[in-house]
């Protein structure tokens, strides 16, 4: 939990506690209790339907970065540069993949737990720890280039470019490092609200630049240089009733396509926004907390309800549908050559086509759950479950 104070943690444990339950298909007060039974099944995870597939999935390799994340809600995910796939696990260190192959590279080992990251790009791999310590590691050889320290647990892989590494905390929190020394160069903070979801993503680095997703449903752009904030523009506004209402984090790692952004918000809204400026582009009334895919026309973004939604990204109209994903507690979208990904609750993933949401091709990447966004890069996807298992696929027909 993202806590300032022991009302608030009390608060938030509760609430969460409410969310999974709500969330991870788990029946009503009466069905515990022996109730009808059809009603305590209305909150259970869909049935996966029967469809034919239009695409082949394979699996090309498999590996294991260690003991995973669990119950923790870290949503960890791999890394993919020049080449290789970084992956870190929670009692397992961080370990280095080819691509094509899978062999491994190398093994950094830590007595940390590893809940950060990794954050790979200009020759570093990065991660945070659950205790806030963060640790640079040679991209080619895996050793230890310096350390530093933050105090909150780092939960998001750290952004990589321009010189500089760019961690985000817990505590809502950015800190800037010099890439090279580990040096602290200055960091920002936004405020917290009493509630929030579990969970954030990486901070995304344009020109000059840091865009920040926040828990206030704010998304801020912040100058890479000093740390000035320079514009924060709301996604979602944080309103209802209830604390649980007006959860509206943006935790899903915003997407930069040239000067323009994709933002998606809990709380059910995405926006398209002007990077230099922060000026909104079209905003639609979908949205979920995971990280937005990003295909040629469209932008596809998973709800809290597991509804896939297609989006138009020149205005924001809604292209297409695909709910029967429903209470599923899906991942985030990757876009994987013509098809948008997702994975879920039980371990599976699921290919839909971009042109109509329909489903394309599934398989199972292991029985534990796909909390991390798949990545894509050179063709493949590449994905991790809570036990810390990766593996890399193909599509094709």
């Amino acid at each position: 939990m993202k806590s300032v104070s022991k009302n608030s943690r009390a608060l938030r444990l509760a609430t969460v506690v409410v969310c999974c339950v709500a969330l991870a298909g788990c029946g009503t007060i009466r069905g515990w209790f022996g109730g009808n039974k059809d009603e305590a099944n209305t909150t259970d995870p869909a049935r996966l339907v029967d469809f034919t597939q239009s695409a082949n999935a394979s699996r090309i390799w498999s590996a294991s970065a260690g003991k995973g994340e669990r119950r923790l809600g870290l949503q960890q995910t791999p890394s993919i540069a020049d080449g290789r796939v970084y992956a870190a696990a929670v009692d397992g260190g961080v370990h280095a993949f080819d691509l094509q192959t899978g062999a491994r590279a190398w093994s950094w080992r830590t007595d940390q737990r590893v809940s950060g990251g990794p954050g790979a790009g200009d020759g570093l791999v990065v991660v945070g720890s659950l205790q806030g310590d963060i640790t640079a590691l040679d991209a080619v050889s895996g050793t230890e280039r310096w350390t530093a320290k933050v105090v909150s647990e780092v939960i998001a892989a750290p952004a990589i470019g321009q010189g500089m590494v760019v961690v985000r905390s817990n505590d809502g929190r950015v800190t800037a490092f010099d890439a090279a020394s580990g040096e602290r160069r200055w960091f920002w903070t936004s405020e917290l609200p009493t509630l929030t979801v579990r969970g954030n993503d990486a901070p995304v680095l344009g020109p000059g630049l840091v865009f920040v997703g926040n828990d206030d449903g704010t998304l801020a752009a912040i100058s890479l240089v000093d740390g000035r904030p320079l514009w924060d523009l709301p996604v979602a506004q944080p309103d209802g009733r209830t604390e649980l209402d007006r959860m509206a984090d943006v935790d899903g790692r915003p997407v930069l396509d040239g000067t323009i952004l994709y933002a998606s918000s809990y709380k059910g809204q995405t926006l398209a926004i002007d990077g230099p400026s922060g000026r909104p582009i079209w905003s639609s009334e979908r949205g979920g907390p995971g990280r937005a895919g990003l295909a040629i026309d469209k932008v596809v973004v998973s709800d809290v309800g597991g509804t896939v939604w297609g989006i138009d990204r020149s205005g924001g109209s809604l292209a297409w549908q695909q709910p029967a994903l429903a209470r599923r507690n899906l991942s985030g979208v990757a876009i994987h050559g013509n098809h948008a990904v997702v994975g879920d609750l039980d371990g599976y993933l699921h290919w839909m086509r971009l042109d109509n949401g329909e489903f394309a091709a599934r398989a199972r990447a292991g029985r534990a759950a796909i909390r991390g966004t798949p990545v894509v890069s050179d063709g493949i996807l590449v994905v991790q479950n809570t036990d810390g298992d990766i593996s890399a696929w193909r599509i094709g027909q």
